[in-house]
């Protein structure tokens, strides 16, 4: 029975270190690098352990930087009404 090989997360890992978490981006990128060269050595539980360890390392990238983004836009906001209300009582 021949095993096909498992995703590796690569185009989702770069993604994820241009827009969101440089440094969980990377160790996505390097996981995802060792799926190919695992699966083609005949190591196909290494392939799949790297396989899910580039998903995580993804997912979590792609978690902080949404996290880091809605406390970006929460402090602008609040910044933006503090100075609001600051030039209204001003008047």
């Amino acid at each position: 029975m021949e095993q096909s090989q498992p995703k590796n997360y690569l185009i989702e890992s770069i993604l994820v270190t241009i827009f969101c978490c440089l440094p969980f981006g990377i160790a996505g990128i390097v996981f995802a690098t060792q799926v190919n060269s695992k699966f083609a050595a005949g190591d196909y539980e290494g392939a799949v352990k790297a396989s899910q360890d580039a998903k995580k390392w993804m997912k979590w990238g792609l978690i902080s930087g949404i996290i880091v983004a809605v406390l970006y836009f929460v402090f602008i906001f609040a910044m933006g009404g503090m100075a609001l209300m600051g030039l209204g009582s001003q008047m």
